[in-house]
C-alpha cells in the first residue's frame, strides 16, 4: 500500500495536477504523476485500474468514487463493449473531450488532437441543470471548488477544458495538444510526431463549426440581422468586484428604462446584455447597428452581413469603448479596474459577430470503406449545430450529441451492420435541434449515453437502414455530385463545363469548348492543376504535339496529389477516336471536388424533376449489365430520354492488362496505370485475388503478387532489382485519407454500396 503521508510524492503530485489551472502545467504533473507511479497512460485498458490501485490517497478515493459510479453503468459492460475500438477525436474543446470521456469508458481506445497548446477561451458558458449534474457525476466539483456553488448555473470554456482534459487523462485518454491536423488527409504537423503511427476505425470531428470533413452537407440558418459583442475584463477578485451583482439576462421589452438610459448616457443601443463572473468578468449583448455605425465601431453601412462585420470594416478601438461603456454602466458603474483579459493572440478579448447565421448539419454520421477497412465518421459539437448564444444551447446540445456519438460508437462496437449504424444515429441526431430544458427528461441521475434515458419521445428506427443507403450513394459515396436537369443533363455538364472553362482561361494553346476532344492534348488538365497548384507543373515546358507525355503527367499528379486514378490510358486520350463523355464527367468532377475541398451535393434543384449521375447509370441499368448477374432494382427517378453518349455501349472498354479482354469502366480496377477485370487481379505465384494497396508489382518483370509471395519476392530482389513498389497494407493515420473515397473508382464505390453483400465482398 502506498504510503498516506502528506509528504509522499505521489500525493504531492496528484494535489497539484488537481489544482493546476493551465494545460501545459496539467499534462507535465500528469507525466510526472505516472512516472513515479510506473504507469504507462498508453496502457489504456488497465490504466485507470492500475492508477487507483497505486495511488490510495484519501483525496483521491473521494475522485474514484465519482468516476467508478460512472464506469459502473451497465451501458459500458465494464469497458468491453469497444475494447477493440480505437478512436481519433480531433478537436480538444469541452464537446470533443466530453465525447473522448464516453469512449474511454466504454473501453475504447481514444487518441484526442488539439492544434493548440494552451486553453485561452474566457467566454462563458450558460449551463442546463441536466449538464450541471452530468458534471458533478464526473467530480467537476473536486477539479473547481467554486462549480455552481449556490445558484450560479455557468463555467468558462477554458475552466470546464481543464475539468474534462483532467478526467479525460485519468481514464486512459491520449491527448496531443500542439498537433495540427493537416487538410482531410489525416497527416499531422509536425510529421513525425508518435500520434501519427495511431491506426483507427472511428473518427470523431469536434474542430469547431468551419471545420467539417468531406461527406457532410450543411445548411444555413439565418434570421433579421442581429449583432453580438462579447468581451471579458480581468477578474482580480477583490472585495468590491464580489458585491457586483451579476445580469442573467436583461431585455429591452422587460426593462425599457435601462436602456434608454444606456443610450442617452453613453450613446449605447443594445437589445439586451448577460453579464456573468468567473474567471473573468464575461460580457455578451446584441447591439443595434444604427448605434454601432453612430458610435463609429462599424465604419460603412453593407447589406451583406460578412461585409459590415469584416475586420476592415470594423473600427477596433472604437468597439473596444464601445463594451467597456456597455459593461461599465450595466454595473452601476461599480466594477473597479475594469482592464480587458487577453485573448489566445495576446489581444484584449473583444469580438463581435452576426450570431443570426449559424449552420447544421444535414447528417451527423457517415462510414467510408477502402481496402476493406471501414471508417465510421461522426460529428459533435460546433460542427454539427452551432449554438444559438442567447438560449445556452452551445454545451447542452453539444453534450447530447456526444453522448448520441458514443451511443453510436458502442453500436459499432458490437459488431452492428454499418448502415444500420449510422441510420440509428440519424434517427437521433432529428432530435438535437428541438431539445430544451423543458422536453428532456428530468430524471438527469439516470442519463447515460442511451438516447432513452435523455430524450422523452425517441424512435431509433425512424429512419432506416435502406434510405441511409440511398443518401449515401447520392450524397456520400459518388463523386458525380452535379444536379441535373431535365432529361438530357445540359444543367450538370454546362455547369461542369464552365468551371472547367473558368479554371483554364488565359492559357496559351488550351481551349476547353466541350467535356471530351477539348481535353485530347492533355494540356487542359495540366492548365487545372497548375491553377491550383501551380508548383507541380511547369507549363511552359510542355509541347501541344507530345499529348502522351502531357496525359500521363497529369494523370500521375492527379493520382498521386489527389488519389484520382485515371480513367483512361494516356496513348489512348491521346489517339482514341471517341473520347468517352461520361467518363471524363465522372473524371472532371472529382478534379472539381479535389480542388474545391467541399462536399459533393445534389444542389438547390432537389426534390424539383432533377436526377444524379447515379439515377441515370441505373436508368441504363448499367449495374446488372456490368457487375451483377441478376438486375439491381433502380432508384426511382423521374423518365429519361437516353443520351447516345452516355449508353453503356459507349462505356470506355479499355483492355484488361491480365486477359486483354475490353474492360468496361463500370467493372475495372485500376493501379499502376494500368487496368483489370476484378477477377483478373490475381498473384502471379498462387492465383489468389489481390486487394488494391495489398499487393507487390515488379515493375521490371510486369508481375504482381500477393502479400504473401511479396515478402518472398522482396528478399530475393532487394540486391537485384531496385524496382519492387509493394502496395500499402495498413490502415494508419498517415496513410487513411479522409477525403470522400478520392482513390477508388466510382464504380468500385457504388458497387459496394448498391450491389449484393456478396457483391461487395468479392469487389473488396
Amino acid at each position: 500500500m502506498v504510503n498516506q503521508d502528506p509528504t509522499n510524492p505521489s500525493h504531492a503530485l496528484f494535489d497539484q495536477f488537481v489544482q493546476t489551472q493551465t494545460c501545459k502545467e496539467v499534462q507535465r504533473t500528469f507525466s510526472e504523476l505516472c512516472h513515479h507511479l510506473e504507469l504507462d497512460p498508453r496502457d489504456y485498458q488497465s490504466f485507470y485500474t492500475k492508477l487507483k490501485e497505486r495511488l490510495n490517497y484519501w483525496k483521491a478515493k473521494a475522485l474514484w468514487i465519482k468516476l467508478d459510479k460512472r464506469a459502473q453503468h451497465q451501458d459500458y459492460q465494464q469497458g468491453k463493449v469497444c475494447a477493440k475500438t480505437k478512436c481519433l477525436v480531433l478537436g480538444a474543446g469541452p464537446c470533443g473531450l466530453r465525447t473522448a470521456i464516453e469512449l474511454a469508458l466504454l473501453g475504447a481506445q481514444v487518441v484526442v488532437l488539439e492544434k493548440r497548446d494552451s486553453f485561452s477561451r474566457n467566454n462563458v458558458l450558460h449551463l442546463w441543470p441536466y449538464t450541471i449534474c452530468d458534471l458533478r457525476g464526473l467530480a467537476a466539483k473536486k477539479f473547481y471548488g467554486k462549480f455552481c456553488t449556490g445558484a450560479l448555473d455557468h463555467i468558462s470554456i477554458r475552466q470546464l477544458q481543464l475539468i474534462l482534459l483532467k478526467v479525460s487523462l485519468l481514464l486512459g485518454v491520449e491527448v496531443n495538444t500542439g498537433v495540427e491536423f493537416k487538410g482531410w488527409m489525416a497527416k499531422l504537423f509536425p510529421d513525425d510526431h508518435p500520434a501519427g503511427k495511431f491506426q483507427f476505425d472511428v473518427f470523431i470531428s469536434a474542430g469547431g463549426g468551419r471545420f467539417v470533413p468531406d461527406g457532410f452537407r450543411w445548411k444555413e440558418l439565418r434570421g433579421k440581422l442581429a449583432i453580438g459583442i462579447t468581451c471579458n475584463f480581468i477578474n482580480h477578485h477583490s472585495a468590491a468586484e464580489a458585491q457586483v451583482a451579476e445580469i442573467s439576462g436583461v431585455a429591452r421589452i422587460y426593462n425599457q428604462k435601462f436602456f434608454q438610459d444606456l443610450l442617452t448616457e453613453e450613446g449605447i443601443d443594445l437589445e439586451n446584455i448577460v453579464y456573468y463572473k468567473d474567471a473573468t468578468h464575461y460580457f455578451v449583448m446584441t447591439a443595434k447597428k444604427k448605434s454601432l455605425l453612430k458610435m463609429g465601431v462599424i465604419k460603412q453601412d453593407f447589406s451583406d452581413a460578412n461585409q459590415l462585420l469584416g475586420q476592415a470594416n470594423v473600427d477596433q478601438d472604437a468597439l473596444l469603448r464601445y463594451a467597456h461603456g456597455a459593461a461599465h454602466f450595466s454595473t452601476g458603474h461599480r466594477l473597479p479596474n475594469m482592464q480587458f483579459a487577453l485573448n489566445h493572440a495576446g489581444q484584449p478579448d473583444v469580438a463581435m459577430f452576426d450570431f443570426t447565421c449559424m449552420h447544421r448539419a444535414e447528417n451527423a454520421s457517415l462510414v467510408r470503406e477502402r481496402k476493406g477497412k471501414k471508417l465510421l465518421i461522426g460529428l459533435v459539437g460546433d460542427c454539427l449545430v452551432e449554438p444559438f448564444w442567447p438560449l445556452g444551447t452551445g454545451i447542452a446540445r453539444g453534450f447530447l450529441a456526444a453522448f448520441d456519438t458514443a451511443w453510436m460508437v458502442r453500436s459499432w462496437g458490437k459488431g452492428k451492420p454499418h448502415l444500420e449504424v449510422v441510420a440509428e444515429r440519424e434517427s437521433i441526431y432529428q432530435l438535437l435541434s428541438q431539445t430544451t430544458p423543458e422536453n428532456i427528461s428530468k430524471n438527469y441521475n439516470a442519463f447515460s449515453i442511451d438516447p432513452a434515458t435523455r430524450y422523452q419521445h425517441v424512435n431509433l428506427n425512424s429512419i432506416k437502414a435502406n434510405q441511409v443507403r440511398n443518401t449515401q450513394i447520392l450524397s456520400i459515396a459518388l463523386y458525380v455530385p452535379m444536379c441535373v436537369h431535365g432529361p438530357d443533363s445540359v444543367g450538370a455538364f454546362e455547369e461542369l463545363l464552365k468551371w472547367c472553362q473558368q479554371h483554364t482561361a488565359g492559357y496559351d494553346r488550351v481551349k476547353v469548348k466541350d467535356l471530351t476532344q477539348s481535353w485530347r492534348s492533355g494540356l487542359a488538365l495540366c492548365a487545372l492543376i497548375n491553377t491550383f497548384r501551380p508548383h507541380l507543373i511547369d507549363m511552359s515546358s510542355l509541347k501541344e504535339s507530345d499529348s502522351v507525355h502531357n496525359n500521363q503527367l497529369a494523370f500521375s499528379l492527379l493520382e498521386e496529389e489527389l488519389g484520382i486514378p485515371p480513367i483512361i490510358s494516356a496513348s489512348d486520350m491521346a489517339t482514341k477516336e471517341q473520347i468517352d463523355k461520361l467518363s471524363m464527367v465522372l473524371y472532371l468532377t472529382q478534379i472539381h471536388d479535389a480542388f474545391n475541398e467541399r462536399t459533393p451535393t445534389r444542389g438547390k434543384h432537389q426534390g424539383n424533376g432533377c436526377q444524379t449521375f447515379v439515377e441515370l447509370l441505373f436508368k441504363y441499368d448499367c449495374w446488372s449489365q456490368f457487375l451483377c448477374s441478376q438486375p439491381v432494382a433502380p432508384l426511382s427517378a423521374p423518365e429519361v430520354t437516353p443520351d447516345p453518349e452516355l449508353s453503356p455501349t459507349s462505356m470506355n472498354n479499355e483492355e484488361c492488362y491480365f486477359c486483354g479482354q475490353r474492360v468496361y469502366v463500370l467493372e475495372r480496377i485500376s493501379t499502376e496505370g494500368k487496368f483489370f477485370h476484378r477477377s483478373c487481379f490475381t498473384c502471379q505465384q498462387c492465383g489468389t485475388t489481390l486487394r488494391l494497396g495489398r499487393y507487390t508489382f515488379n515493375q521490371h518483370t510486369g508481375k504482381f503478387y500477393c502479400e504473401l509471395h511479396s515478402e518472398q519476392l522482396e528478399m530475393e530482389n532487394r540486391e537485384q532489382s531496385p524496382s519492387v513498389k509493394v502496395g500499402l497494407s495498413v490502415l494508419s493515420l498517415s496513410r487513411w485519407e479522409i477525403k470522400p473515397f478520392c482513390c477508388i473508382p466510382c464504380c468500385q464505390l457504388v458497387a459496394q454500396l448498391v450491389c449484393t453483400e456478396q457483391l461487395r465482398t468479392a469487389s473488396g
